[in-house]
């Protein structure tokens, strides 16, 4: 791999960090500094795998420490290197600020392919990861706290978990050292589809402003908008999903095998089904079957969702994209290229530096979990409970009337820690959204909702370093 391909992924952000610099007054000093990744770990280390010594690499970038602890996955995969895990340490520090979590962004990686190792020598290899970051004061509750990415999930974060917790002993808030954890080891309800949630949230919201809708020429609302996703994974299935039960009609459904079409509309559980059963989206019952997923991307549509890979959309097919709104549910689905056409024919696109902070944001939701030490919805579920059953049962005294049973059931309840959860992501979205959009209505300059959203995100950084008072 040459060096120039290897800059390109942290080059490209600092393109579109300096694209939107120009619509900030700050001083070129403070810029530079956010742009920078403040530490950068680079390790090898060996661990036995079979009868041989194994020497692995593996890297944790701190990109900002404007407020701490630093945040962001650990990824397993082959094809991870330094550029790459500084690139997405530097997205996190400003998807962190545009949603207002307060964290400072960082990433890790692992340059291994994990479908080749055993359960076993996972184990291990994670294990001795958490031990060198432990040595040099890499990871921690106040630290920094690591998170799932590509090829890790709730069995990494546990071992992480038992690592640090046998290394730190009596450490109080040793829980908060990694979110994305099983449920049963301080993780939070609701982690799971809290990135497709997000999207839903987002784009719902500006589908909801009015002002959007005309320039797009789209009535508001998601109720009845033709919706394509493509990628049927964690946060392609929930997205539709969560599209589909709020009145829009999914009509396009692409994999990596092909994608499927239907005027009248899909049924996404009836899809998924269909796949498990017979491996491919393809020759679903009432659909036409394309004949490449890409085509997927230019059918006729009013919200476009690429939730799968980078680069989908780019200079070559974004002329042909048909769709009014894109909702980048995946990391990098569109090229710069494919930004500047898509602004020229009146395309909104709905930037994924924010759009897909879902996982993040609950994850935040889970470290004051685990700071806090109980969980969300214990303390005021009953009391709740107790208060709306007093305020119905007044009702009915006062009015004569019954309220029906099962109506009354669902007022009644408290809320439990999913509701809480959620709420919680539902507010974080649509504020960030609205901050955006506030944005980029005040500067008619600026270009697009990226920018927009880039502009946001470096204000609340150099904001918080003046306050630090790091800069006079």
């Amino acid at each position: 791999m040459s060096s120039l391909h290897e800059y390109s992924f942290f080059g490209a952000v600092e393109k579109s960090f300096d694209k939107a610099a120009a619509f900030t007054s700050w001083d070129p000093g403070v810029l530079e500094q956010i742009k920078q990744c403040n530490a950068v770990y680079r390790m090898h280390f060996p661990v036995k795998v079979g009868d041989k010594i194994e020497v692995i690499k593996a890297y944790r970038v701190q990109h900002s420490h404007h407020k701490t602890p630093c945040k962001g996955g650990i990824r397993f995969a082959t094809n991870v290197n330094l550029d790459e895990v500084m690139a997405l340490a530097a997205l996190m520090t400003y998807k962190c600020a545009i949603v207002n979590v307060p964290f400072g962004g960082a990433k890790g990686g692992i340059s291994i392919d994990p479908k080749k190792y055993s359960a076993y020598e996972l184990e291990k290899i994670t294990r001795r990861y958490t031990a060198e970051l432990i040595k040099k004061n890499f990871i921690g509750p106040g630290i920094d706290v690591p998170a799932p990415d590509y090829g890790t999930g709730e069995r990494e974060m546990s071992w992480i978990l038992d690592t640090y917790g046998s290394m730190r002993p009596g450490e109080i808030d040793a829980l908060g050292c990694v979110t994305g954890k099983p449920v049963t080891q301080g993780g939070v309800r609701g982690r799971k589809e809290a990135t497709g949630l997000g999207v839903f949230y987002g784009v719902r919201e500006v589908c909801g402003m009015k002002d959007m809708m005309n320039r797009l020429g789209l009535s508001t609302g998601i109720q009845g908008k033709r919706v394509v996703v493509q990628g049927l994974g964690n946060v392609g299935y929930h997205s539709a999903k969560f599209f589909e039960e709020a009145g829009a009609k999914i009509i396009g459904l692409a994999e990596f095998e092909g994608a499927i079409f239907s005027e009248k509309g899909l049924n996404v559980d009836e899809v998924f089904a269909h796949r498990q059963k017979t491996k491919s989206i393809l020759n679903f019952p009432g659909a036409t079957n394309l004949k490449t997923n890409a085509e997927a991307l230019e059918l006729e549509c009013d919200i476009l969702i690429p939730a799968a890979l980078e680069n989908v959309i780019n200079g070559e097919n974004a002329g042909r994209v048909k769709a009014k709104i894109i909702g980048e549910a995946a990391n990098g689905p569109l090229t710069p290229e494919a930004d500047e056409i898509l602004v020229k024919k009146n395309v909104l696109v709905i930037p994924d530096m924010y759009l897909n902070a879902g996982g993040v944001t609950v994850s935040y939701f889970e470290w004051l979990k685990n700071l806090s030490h109980v969980r969300y919805g214990r303390m005021e579920k009953r009391f709740t409970e107790n208060l709306n059953s007093q305020l119905l049962n007044q009702m009915e005294s006062l009015s004569g009337k019954r309220i029906d049973p099962q109506d009354k059931e669902e007022i009644m309840q408290g809320p439990e820690e999913i509701d809480l959860v959620r709420s919680g992501l539902e507010e974080t979205m649509i504020t960030a959204t609205r901050e955006i959009i506030d944005c980029w209505q005040k500067n008619k300059a600026i270009p697009d909702m990226r920018t927009a959203a880039y502009v946001v995100a470096i204000d609340k950084v150099a904001t918080s370093y003046a306050e630090l008072g790091i800069f006079p």
